[in-house]
Order: structure tokens, then C-alpha cells, then sequence
């Protein structure tokens, strides 16, 4: 995450921006985008939607497709939106062992570890190892204890709710997908039904803030890509 920076320092590294080693050649990174509310600013840069896309193992790389640059731009402007909100309230970082777990998590995506650093090394890393990468990681993982403790810490599931589900929910999923199946119980599914609840409840969360973050902050575009 690019720490906060006054505006006329962000208009002075549209053009030129840091340089990233890939392939053995040197890539010219670029500000795509600027995410600021009234205190802070952060940058999206080329080379952060290119890390974006080299977590994941379908999207290509070399070259990249405009539609998944794009779609990866949303998605890291989600991420800065809460980073600006996480600022505000100051917490412990990801510990290694949390590091070294979502990296391990990471690459179960992938049919190898080498599979996954092909990867890393087209976007300028040089292994899972990287301090470089391990802080994109880190810095990942900080907006996930956020997401968490702002949204799923105080998510509340009553009986009623829970049993409201398994009736117009669960029931005439069930029937539908296992005709004729003997109908299981509601005590015996209240820990998934109470999952999918508390998950309904954190993502209409989320869509909110975001909203409400997007009507209190501006997001510039500065190149198309």
C-alpha cells in the first residue's frame, strides 16, 4: 500500500513513476489511478494490477487483456477505499506466520510452486520469498483484518432469522435439487444455515461502505488501460 501523499506530489509522478525488474528488462511503472478522501491519497499503479492478476492462474500476462486490467483496477480500488478507512484506526500488522499461511493458501490455486512463481516473476518478482512480494501479502492481509473486524465482528444471527431460512430458503432449495431425499432437520443444518447468514450479512455490509466511501471520496483516473 502507497502511503498517503499531498496532491501536487501525486500530479508529479503521473508520467513518470518507480522502475520494476520482469523478465530481465526494465518496465516503467505508471499511475493508473488516484483514490484520496480529505486526509490521505493513495496510488493504484500498473505494477499494482499486475500483481493483482498474478495471484490469480487463469488471467494472461504477457500481454495483459484490457477487461481483466480493468476488472483488477476495481477491485484495488475497493482495497484502497478500505485502507483509507483502516488508517484511521491503528492496528497490529499480519504476523509471519499469517504471511507464510496466505501465501501457502495462495498456492493451492496453482498446480505448483513453480507454476505460481512463473508468475510472480513476470511481474517483477523473484519468488514466493520476495520481501517485495511478502509485503504485498502483508499489506493484503491488513485490509482482510479490517474487512473483518469492521464487518464480521459484530454481525448478529437470531433463532428467528435462522429458522426463517431453513423455511424459505433451505427447504425449497433442497426439494428442488434432491427430489424425493429425506429433508434434513433444521438443527441438523443451523451451522450452515448460520455461515450463509452471517456471510449474507457481511456482504451487504461491505456493499454499503463501499458505497458510502465512493459518495465521501474521489477516485481520479489518470491513464486508460
Amino acid at each position: 500500500m502507497v502511503d498517503g501523499i499531498a496532491r501536487t506530489f501525486v500530479l508529479t509522478a503521473l508520467i513518470v513513476g518507480f522502475s520494476v525488474a520482469a523478465l530481465g528488462q526494465r518496465v516503467v511503472d505508471k499511475t493508473v489511478a488516484v483514490v484520496r478522501d480529505a486526509n490521505r491519497s493513495e496510488l493504484i499503479t500498473y505494477s499494482d494490477l499486475m500483481w493483482q492478476l498474478a495471484l490469480q492462474r487463469v488471467p494472461p500476462l504477457d500481454p495483459p487483456r484490457s477487461e481483466d486490467l480493468n476488472q483488477a483496477l476495481q477491485t484495488l480500488i475497493s482495497q484502497r477505499l478500505f485502507a483509507l478507512e483502516a488508517n484511521r484506526i491503528p492496528r497490529a500488522g499480519p504476523s509471519p506466520k499469517e504471511i507464510s499461511d496466505e501465501i501457502n493458501r495462495l498456492l493451492t490455486h496453482f498446480p505448483s510452486v513453480s507454476a505460481f512463481e512463473e508468475r510472480l516473476k513476470k511481474v517483477g518478482f523473484q519468488s514466493v520469498k520476495d520481501e517485495a512480494f511478502e509485503r504485498m501479502i502483508s499489506q493484503r492481509l491488513s485490509i482482510e483484518k479490517y474487512v473483518d473486524f469492521r464487518f464480521r465482528s459484530f454481525v448478529v444471527v437470531t433463532a428467528d432469522e435462522e429458522a426463517r431460512y431453513y423455511r424459505d430458503v433451505f427447504v425449497p432449495d433442497f426439494r428442488r435439487r434432491s427430489p424425493g431425499s429425506i429433508l434434513p432437520t433444521l438443527d441438523e443444518r443451523r451451522a450452515d444455515i448460520r455461515k450463509s447468514l452471517i456471510e449474507d450479512k457481511v456482504a451487504a455490509s461491505i456493499e454499503r461502505f463501499l458505497d458510502e466511501a465512493r459518495s465521501r471520496t474521489e477516485v481520479e483516473m489518470l491513464i486508460e488501460i
